[in-house]
């Protein structure tokens, strides 16, 4: 086995093997079980409900939820607007950043709310160490309003009739106080000790190896990138995000940022198993997860280090494969695994410039977003992959002639046009945003520095990010401009929430159904067969969506290459 490759296996196995028993650890965490944490976490989330006059123990009814979910986050958005267009007089500015200006604002506060973090802007210049500090709560509590609709997903489906569904506050607390900030905790300890810095002074004087006395940016980025990777949110402290040697200053540290990006949308899945009981289940779910990202990644892996045919015709070394964008401290293989991983579990964040990799690999990093079922974002990744399972358990009553069945409930014609709904919202909204920007040249090309199929590409690339909650861009568009702003934030609102609340209304209305018993005639949904429908329904649809789009876009580059 090439040793490139050994990297990117050993880091799949680690964020399995860590995986599972973090899966099990959060299904205990949403089923009010003892934990480790109780001594030290149970009393600040007391104080915390206190302070806030809420009653944790109380049970919610899905629709409540959703109102609690949509108040919340309104009021970070309004908040993050306020922050970001007054930094200047603001404090913890120590280098003078500017104002933001009011498009911009919107879109990034828009941006960290939704857990995106579609950055148009440099984080060295475009915001101050009040607006990273803030940034950074955001990072926390928007992984935790996906994962505590995930949870609302778990009490809905169990088994036999509810009329509630858990409890908003407690979901979201917890996900903080019991996972996300303790393990980003340990893994910003680990950074600290590898050089990342951590300060709140402003610029500092170094000397290059040149000799050179330059200026360079540092800040509390120790804090920042732990949970940028924990909650699958992707900015970067820096402009460079991961490729920035203060954000990723090793391969090790490169090791431990993707491990940190894979390990709770796997233990995700996991958890939906330990908490029904129904290992099998979450035993499909995964596997078909894992098949989708497997035939991502490798032919991804295997095209980066073939090289450019274009850079070895003018006579250049290709050996280590196709280096134009890529740090030379990570590799060619390395990098083309982080370039799925980041699109396909939906981080965003880059330790290498997409834009430089080879039309066939930024084609499967477009697809990674495009099905947004494989992995996906923490907690929005198993309620998008829900969404298809509620598509074939009704494709497959049809089949045999019966009624639709998920879990012992009906799956009747209220949850079938919720899930369409949900399952065209996310074509709609990249094609819609894409056809507008190539129509409208005086509002959107002015940003392009690329033209024909790779521009395409730019423009397809931007929408299709926004839309899966992704961030990551192929760089080559300026695109802090209103039109890009303002569109692409629209994109990130709508494709947010509307998944978000379909997948818990679908489960909620499952879960006031009469448990059906199992007979001869009830459709296993926890099997191989099963699975492979379930891929088939993902394929198909991302297949007939977006199939004459990639086609003018990577697809077209590919044979001018080829060519």
């Amino acid at each position: 086995m090439d040793t490139d490759v050994l990297g990117p296996l050993t880091t799949f196995l680690l964020s399995l093997l860590i995986g599972i028993p973090l899966g099990k650890y959060l299904a205990k965490v949403y089923a009010n079980e003892k934990t480790l944490l109780d001594a030290v976490m149970s009393p600040v989330e007391r104080m915390l409900f206190r302070l806030g006059g809420v009653d944790a123990g109380r049970e919610q009814h899905w629709k409540e939820q959703i109102r609690i979910m949509l108040v919340i986050n309104l009021v970070w958005f309004a908040l993050g607007i306020f922050i970001l267009t007054n930094q200047s007089w603001l404090p913890l500015n120590p280098d003078n950043n500017p104002d933001q200006s009011l498009s911009l604002s919107f879109n990034t506060a828009i941006s960290f709310v939704v857990n995106a973090n579609l950055q148009h802007y440099a984080g060295e210049t475009g915001v101050s160490y009040l607006g990273q500090i803030y940034l950074i709560f955001l990072q926390f509590v928007s992984a935790a309003t996906g994962m505590a609709a995930a949870a609302t997903l778990f009490h809905a489906l169990r088994q036999g009739s509810h009329h509630t569904q858990g409890n908003y506050y407690a979901f979201l607390v917890k996900s903080v106080t019991r996972v996300l900030f303790p393990i980003s905790v340990m893994v910003g300890i680990i950074l600290l000790f590898s050089g990342t810095p951590m300060t709140f002074e402003g610029k500092q004087l170094m000397t290059t190896l040149q000799g050179d006395t330059v200026s360079v940016s540092t800040g509390p980025v120790a804090a920042f990138v732990p949970i940028k990777h924990l909650g699958t949110n992707g900015g970067g402290f820096f402009g460079a995000n991961s490729a920035h040697p203060f954000e990723n200053t090793t391969y090790l540290t490169n090791m431990l940022q993707l491990v940190s990006q894979t390990i709770i949308p796997f233990a995700m899945v996991f958890a939906l198993g330990f908490f029904l009981k129904k290992k099998k289940l979450s035993l499909m779910i995964w596997g078909v997860m894992t098949v989708g990202f497997l035939l991502l990644v490798m032919p991804t892996i295997v095209t980066e280090i073939g090289g450019n045919p274009h850079v070895e015709a003018m006579g250049a070394d290709v050996s280590q494969g196709n280096m134009e964008g890529k740090e030379v401290r990570f590799g060619s293989a390395t990098s083309a695994y982080w370039s799925i991983a980041t699109t396909a579990i939906s981080t965003g964040s880059v330790n290498s410039m997409h834009g430089s990799y080879m039309p066939l690999s930024m084609m499967n990093m477009l697809l990674a977003m495009m099905t947004n079922s494989f992995y996906g974002g923490v907690g929005v990744g198993i309620l998008n992959f829900f969404v298809f399972i509620i598509l074939a358990v009704f494709i497959s009553g049809l089949m045999v002639g019966r009624t639709p069945e998920f879990l012992g409930k009906k799956v009747e014609a209220k949850e079938i046009k919720i899930a369409m709904i949900v399952a065209l919202i996310h074509p709609l909204l990249i094609l819609t945003g894409t056809a507008l920007s190539v129509g409208m040249p005086t509002l959107a090309s002015n940003g392009l520095d690329t033209s024909g199929f790779h521009g395409f590409s730019e423009i397809l690339y931007e929408f299709t990010s926004a839309s899966s909650n992704n961030g990551s861009g192929l760089e080559g568009l300026a695109d802090n401009t209103p039109w890009w702003n303002l569109s692409t934030g629209l994109v990130l609102l709508l494709s947010r929430f509307i998944p978000i609340i379909g997948s818990v209304a679908i489960a909620g209305c499952l879960s006031a159904k009469k448990h059906i018993p199992d007979s001869v005639g009830t459709l296993k949904t926890d099997n191989p067969t099963f699975g492979i429908l379930v891929f088939a329904v993902i394929f198909i649809v991302t297949a007939l969506s977006f199939f004459p789009a990639l086609s003018l876009g990577p697809i077209a580059e590919y044979f001018t290459i080829i060519h």
